[in-house]
């Protein structure tokens, strides 16, 4: 079957090629429509086996099914991201040279699966063949949460770098104002970078730890008087909760400009706690960040020191304290680099219970993102409650606003290069695809029109075979890993 080849990026005459090597001039008169853009992601959380595994020391087969099942389940909900929590407190779940395996993994901490395989590993392969982004999910400080059973391992931080760690109430953690802290979690962060094909790399919202109490009731205050003293006997002229709120910013800013110097088509998100000071905007009251875990957050946006910035938004939309529309207009507000703002969601809070909520609330949450200018996409917490389909949840994502596919919007400032437009063929029901140009596409974009009506579906660009159902008209494009596109190419029947 001959078919003709229109590479359209604009609406002006292209150069048409039949498979038989004809080629003639073919007027354009119909613009590509646009990819559809939107961040769609889910956290999969490790620590206390939230998501994964079910269970600890589970044998390796039902661990890989069981992650397997996650990332399924995330392409069937038409999802483009996963963010996979690696890290959960100075552990690993990922073959790490500077840390122990997690014992939310094999039940014990320091050991290895058997047989071994590696988590992290199998899931960027397995993501990847689906056409999904896989996000390495750090705690750069929590180095021993209150869930862990097993005995602490002779490689665990706090037996071989006893000198950064402190014990804060029911946790051990890495002082942050230590410049020593800074270095390590830098070090173990950009080891994975270097050595593992990941998307990104994300950090949530714990920096120094939520304030704990001790058995008269008392505040403890984060154990850093050396640190302190030896910061002051140096010159050192900030003040204790500025000098904090300091030691965390340079980490963040350390973080960013060691991946944009390695591999800067990786992408640095954070997910901070969703309220960075009461009053910001007027109306909204609970809990600071800046003051209680000296975490500036909106610094960090405004300096670019992020690609993507998920604030966690975990508060209903009518809850006029902490409205959710208007946390998120005032965060795209604080956004004056055009960073990625792809807020966080408390999608877990679907139970039953009249303190909880019914899953209409995450899909008017979803509109409110789409109805913000400046916010490009959301991230559910957490991918339980989508395997678990609670009231209907993932049926409802599929029906409803993910019932196409999407691309994460780009990230421009991470490369200006646009991959060339690819070399496609029809045959029947099926497409060929391959890069041209010396391009290392991502994805390709199939958009199909059928009966006035265009859909939209992606491919790894490692498949380079793509059917499609009966179309009067196909048009396809390569992204790379930033999220910049091909020129269009309009195939024509």
């Amino acid at each position: 079957m001959r078919s003709r080849i229109l590479i359209a990026a604009t609406a002006a005459c292209a150069l048409a090629v039949g498979l038989a090597g004809q080629t003639t001039q073919t007027p354009n008169t119909r613009e590509a429509p646009p990819i559809p853009r939107e961040f769609r992601a889910a956290w999969v959380a490790t620590v206390a086996n939230i998501d994964w595994p079910s269970a600890p020391g589970l044998p390796v087969a039902q661990q890989k099914a069981e992650l397997v099942r996650i990332i399924d389940t995330a392409a069937a909900l038409k999802l483009n991201a996963l963010i996979f929590q690696v890290r959960p407190a100075c552990d690993a779940l990922y073959a790490s040279k500077y840390e122990p395996w997690s014992e939310y993994l094999t039940g014990v901490s320091g050991k290895a699966p058997d047989p071994p395989y590696d988590p992290l590993q199998l899931a960027i392969e397995e993501a990847h063949k689906r056409g999904i982004e896989l996000h390495a999910w750090f705690n750069p400080y929590r180095a021993r949460h209150p869930s862990a059973k097993s005995p602490v391992p002779p490689n665990h931080v706090s037996k071989t770098r006893p000198e950064i760690v402190r014990t804060y109430g029911k946790h051990l953690w890495l002082d942050p104002a230590d410049p020593r802290t800074r270095k390590y979690s830098l070090d173990v962060i950009m080891d994975v970078v270097r050595r593992y094909d990941v998307d990104g790399i994300h950090l949530d919202d714990y920096f120094y730890p939520y304030k704990e109490k001790d058995a008269q009731g008392r505040i403890i205050d984060f154990p850093d008087d050396r640190t302190w003293a030896s910061y002051r006997a140096s010159g050192g002229k900030l003040s204790r909760d500025d000098w904090r709120r300091d030691s965390v910013n340079q980490f963040i800013a350390s973080i960013y400009g060691a991946k944009q110097a390695l591999k800067p088509h990786v992408k640095f998100g954070i997910s901070p706690f969703g309220i960075w000071r009461p009053g910001n905007p007027a109306q909204i009251q609970g809990f600071d960040a800046y003051a209680e875990i000296y975490a500036d957050s909106r610094l960090w946006l405004q300096k670019g020191w992020v690609d993507y910035f998920t604030p966690q938004l975990y508060w209903a939309i009518g809850r006029p304290a902490q409205s959710y529309p208007v946390l998120l207009r005032w965060w795209a507000e604080q956004n004056t680099l055009g960073r990625n703002l792809w807020p966080g969601n408390f999608t877990s809070r679907i139970k039953d219970g009249a303190s909880n909520w019914a899953a209409d609330e995450i899909l008017a949450q979803i509109q409110a993102t789409r109805d913000q200018p400046g916010a490009g996409g959301n991230v559910h917490f957490s991918m339980r409650v989508l395997l678990r389909n609670l009231d209907g949840i993932a049926d409802k994502l599929k029906q409803g606003p993910y019932a196409d596919h999407a691309v994460p919007p780009a990230s421009p400032w991470l490369s200006t290069v646009h991959p060339s437009a690819p070399r496609v063929q029809r045959q029947s029901d099926t497409l060929r695809i391959e890069p041209a140009g010396g391009s290392k596409p991502w994805l390709w974009v199939v958009q199909t029109r059928a009966q006035g009506k265009w859909q939209t579906r992606t491919a790894p660009a490692t498949q380079r075979t793509v059917s499609i159902r009966r179309a009067d008209e196909v048009i396809v494009r390569a992204v790379d890993r930033v999220g910049n596109e091909s020129p269009a190419v309009r195939v024509m029947p």
